[in-house]
This record gives structure tokens, C-alpha cells and sequence, in this order.
């Protein structure tokens, strides 16, 4: 089973963070390289915006942690408060996907492709129709996107991991019928939902990979 995973983190204030934060992540290369050829995951990735980081990463194992796969890069992070206690990596709730994951093989990719990170901030009061939406459109399942493409929530923060060039596909591929959700939520104004002086005019904002690294790569 492969389950798509996403997190936000915080960097710690300090004068070389950038430094130290490429140090960690070569130190923690061959632990996410190993765990790839060890069947553990498949596609891992983390992208920056100012302090804050965003890890994607397909799992094949239930367990599998953010700071299994990154312990050097873990000791960078600030603990947030969770009901379980304390963490470096928040986790973010995946709500918007085109394609479900059946197995390996079906999953991985033919060709090596440019992976791709970006955010956008919604207005808080906008937060629960933004999210009833693509939670509709989900549901429904005939809306055609790119097949690895998700965005998760954490606040009122959207990360969005895709893929280019893009797969394109829908949950229920058997079926030609069109989405009649995404007419609902085009007349919602989609354009309201997002501030733009903090996501840009494009909505979402494609943010720096800091690192990357698939089972195509090895």
C-alpha cells in the first residue's frame, strides 16, 4: 500500500540556517536513498518558503517517519505542539488528489520528471468552502489532473506536490462523464479564497526544492 504523506516544518532562527540546513540534508541522503532501494518509500521531496519546509513523500510502510528519513535534518527544526506532544514535523491532511495509488507498479513513473512544490495561503474565513469543495471533487472523481499531483492543509497553508510533465487521469478512469463539482466551485469565485499578497496572482506560489530524490533516480 502506498500512502502520500505531507508535512510542514519551521526552521530554527539562527544567522547560518541555510548553511546548516544543507549540511543536514547531505547527511541525511543516503539514509532516504537507503530507504528507497530498502522498498520503504518511493518519491521523497522537501521545498522551502522563507523559514518554513514542506516534505512530500510516498510510504510503503505504515510507520514510516519524517525523522527516520531525515534525522540530521529533524535537529534543524522547531517543535511544534501536537495532542500527542511535540514535533519537528507537522502533519498536513491530504485533501485533494486525482489519482488513488493500486500498487508499485502501477505507481511508478516511466521516465524521470521535474518535481514540483508550491503554497498558497487561503483567507481563514474561506478556509471550510475551499475545502468542501476539492473534498467534493475527490468524492466524485471526474475531474482530470495530473496523476501524482495532491494538496494537503495545515492551517490555512495549502502545499501542493505535482509532477511535470503531467499525467493526466482521474479517480474513476472507466468513466467519460464531466465533472459537474468543478462547476459548482467555479461558481464560488475560486479567486476569493486565495490571499494573494501572500500567494501571488497565481493563487499558489511555486516555492525552491531543496531537496529530491525517487526510486527513477537510483
Amino acid at each position: 500500500m502506498i500512502t502520500r504523506r505531507h508535512y510542514r516544518a519551521c526552521l530554527k532562527p539562527r544567522t547560518d540556517q541555510k548553511t546548516m540546513l544543507q549540511a543536514a540534508l547531505e547527511l541525511d541522503k543516503s539514509t532516504v536513498s537507503e530507504a528507497i532501494k530498502g522498498g520503504k518509500c518511493l518519491t521523497v521531496a522537501i521545498y522551502q518558503h522563507k523559514d518554513m519546509l514542506f516534505l512530500y513523500y510516498e510510504s510503503l510502510m505504515e510507520d514510516l517517519k519524517p525523522e527516520a528519513l531525515f534525522k540530521e535534518t529533524s535537529k534543524e527544526l522547531e517543535l511544534w505542539p501536537e495532542k500527542d506532544g511535540k514535533t519537528p514535523w507537522a502533519y498536513m491532511y491530504n485533501i485533494y488528489y486525482h489519482s488513488i495509488p493500486e500498487s508499485v507498479d502501477q505507481w511508478e513513473r516511466n521516465s524521470k520528471k521535474k518535481r514540483r512544490g508550491r503554497i498558497a495561503y487561503l483567507y481563514p474565513e474561506k478556509l471550510f468552502s475551499y475545502t468542501y469543495y476539492h473534498k467534493a471533487i475527490v468524492d466524485e472523481g471526474l475531474l482530470d489532473g495530473d496523476k501524482y499531483q495532491s494538496i494537503a492543509l495545515h492551517e490555512n497553508i495549502l502545499f501542493s506536490y505535482f509532477e511535470e510533465p503531467k499525467s493526466m487521469t482521474h479517480i474513476k478512469k472507466e468513466s467519460k462523464e464531466a465533472s459537474k463539482v468543478i462547476d459548482e466551485w467555479i461558481a464560488k469565485d475560486p479567486e476569493s479564497h486565495f490571499d494573494h499578497t501572500l500567494s501571488g496572482e497565481d493563487n499558489f506560489l511555486l516555492i525552491e526544492e531543496v531537496f529530491s530524490m525517487g526510486k527513477e533516480d537510483l
